[in-house]
């Protein structure tokens, strides 16, 4: 079968969308890639099933819209896989019509032309509302949860056996997970279930997926080019009510250590990369990350490329800090949100504020980078509430405690413990999905609109303070710390202006 794993054009006046890999989605004005891990494993396992593969990223690209719809038109896959977020599926629902209705002309008698592919859906917003998207358009399948990799290989397979016998066992059968069409009715083939072993996984082949078009516009490398893995699907923690991923990996799974580690050496002997973002929900901890410091070390993998991952406040010791340090991490990932204890309680954090600030400054002393994810509009909070946050997140990035941070707005997706609370709560101000992109607050608030976009503006403008610029020049040391931090500054430029006059 010829599959076609695409991305789509996306209306682009307001930026660039990120939707590959990314548990929030947001217009950026400055481009940035991010590697998409689960799909490109997707492209990888049907190829090595026999299967024709052919990875279509048009945002990273750069392709218009006609474009897209010629190239499909050209190649007549079998099949076409999207993944979706809230805010695009409404644009996914109108381009699965538009690619249903060109091949539905191409069949007219004076045209030539085949029968249209099958369109798949994966993702976490169709994992929340599968039976939505059969109802707004004409797809054809949906795959819930978060192995979509093993899901769309299962579903390749199931619609290839006849057609490759001796290939494709004859006992296929589709996972649970999937929902279909059935005569008019919509069908499941029951609750997904995360029982695949990471392990057999190949590792992803990087020259099939494209892997150089996510290897330079990204604003977490510090050296290029760069590259994602995941050690771990999702999250050991996975009950922050905000964030969709524990929706689609509501279990916690790692990799072998030895296994991330081989695929690490390919990824330096093979691609030449030289940093790498761990994009696990939160690194995995314990004995894991021991075995797994220990092993880059005797590598040696230590001294040639810096690692990168997502991390929780108090999970590690000075001593394990320590540890990642020589290991080759650089850069640690820590949901910081908000700076009240009583909006951390009601996101099920499971930190204190006192933990927000002792972990940045263990992390920092042991020569790591901490990165601080910071939101703003929460419905309970107060205008003086959220300048607590603004207050100490500045101050972190001042004092040197916090490197880098992202600022942007909540935003309750379906599916999230958030979401069903404002429902319940009458807190949303609309259900119109493409309102969730952080451009505006959806949820009610007695902060005004244009205060909430300007506490976000607020963050990324500390960087222009004179005691953040003079600490960043004292810590230049050779020509990638030039180069990066010329980079940051942009895309925080950039930031600004995604916000700029936001209502």
């Amino acid at each position: 079968m010829k599959v076609i794993i695409s991305y789509p054009p996306i209306d682009t006046e307001k930026g660039y969308p990120t939707l590959g890999q990314n548990r929030q989605f947001q217009f950026f004005r400055e481009p940035t890639y991010i590697y998409p891990v689960v799909p490109a494993s997707a492209a990888t396992l049907l190829k090595k099933a026999g299967h024709q593969v052919i990875w279509n990223d048009c945002i990273a690209l750069g392709w218009d819209y006609p474009r897209f719809l010629e190239f499909v038109k050209a190649e007549e896959p079998g099949l076409i896989a999207i993944e979706t977020k809230t805010p695009a599926v409404k644009q996914h629902w109108k381009i699965i019509n538009d690619i249903k209705e060109l091949f539905t002309r191409m069949a007219d008698p004076k045209e030539t032309g085949g029968t249209a592919p099958q369109v798949v859906l994966y993702g976490d917003h169709v994992t929340a509302l599968p039976e939505e998207s059969f109802l707004n358009s004409k797809v054809d399948f949906v795959l819930t949860g978060g192995d979509y990799d093993f899901l769309l290989l299962n579903l390749c397979n199931f619609l290839s056996r006849k057609e490759t016998r001796g290939i494709v066992p004859e006992d296929t059968e589709l996972e649970p997970g999937i929902y279909y069409r059935d005569n008019g009715r919509i069908r499941s083939s029951g609750q997904f279930q995360l029982n695949h072993d990471l392990d057999s996984l190949p590792f992803i082949d990087r020259e099939l997926t494209d892997w150089r078009l996510y290897a330079f516009q990204n604003g977490n490398y510090k050296r290029t080019p760069g590259t994602y893995i995941m050690s771990a699907r999702d999250c050991w923690w996975g009950k922050c009510t905000f964030c969709s991923w524990p929706q689609i990996y509501p279990r916690f799974r790692s990799r072998k250590a030895v296994n991330v580690l081989d695929e690490i050496g390919s990824l330096i002997e093979n691609q030449g990369v030289r940093e790498i973002m761990d994009d696990s929900g939160s690194f995995p901890v314990g004995q894991w990350i021991n075995d797994f410091c220990e092993g880059m070390i005797a590598r040696g993998y230590n001294k040639r490329i810096f690692l990168d991952c997502n991390m929780r406040f108090g999970a590690l010791s000075f001593g394990e800090l320590n540890l990642m340090k020589r290991a080759g991490f650089r850069l640690l990932l820590f949901g910081l949100e908000s700076a009240n204890q009583a909006t951390l309680d009601r996101l099920k954090k499971n930190i204190k504020v006192e933990d927000i600030v002792e972990g940045c400054r263990q992390a920092s002393k042991a020569g790591l980078y901490p990165h601080i994810t910071i939101m703003f509009g929460y419905p309970w909070e107060t205008y003086e509430d959220a300048l607590k946050t603004l207050r100490l997140g500045g101050w972190l990035l001042r004092k040197g405690y916090a490197y880098t941070m992202q600022a942007t707005m909540v935003i309750p997706y379906p599916g999230t413990p958030l979401f069903e609370e404002c429902k319940r709560e009458n807190l949303l101000n609309t259900l119109n999905w493409e309102d969730y992109d952080m451009k505006s607050p959806v949820m009610k608030t007695n902060v005004e609109a244009s205060k909430i976009t300007g506490l976000v503006q607020g963050m990324y403008r500390v960087s222009f303070q004179p005691e953040f610029i003079l600490r960043k020049l004292l810590s230049l040391r050779d020509m990638d710390d030039i180069k990066y931090y010329f980079r940051a500054l942009k895309k925080v430029g950039g930031h600004i202006f995604d916000f700029r006059g936001l209502k």
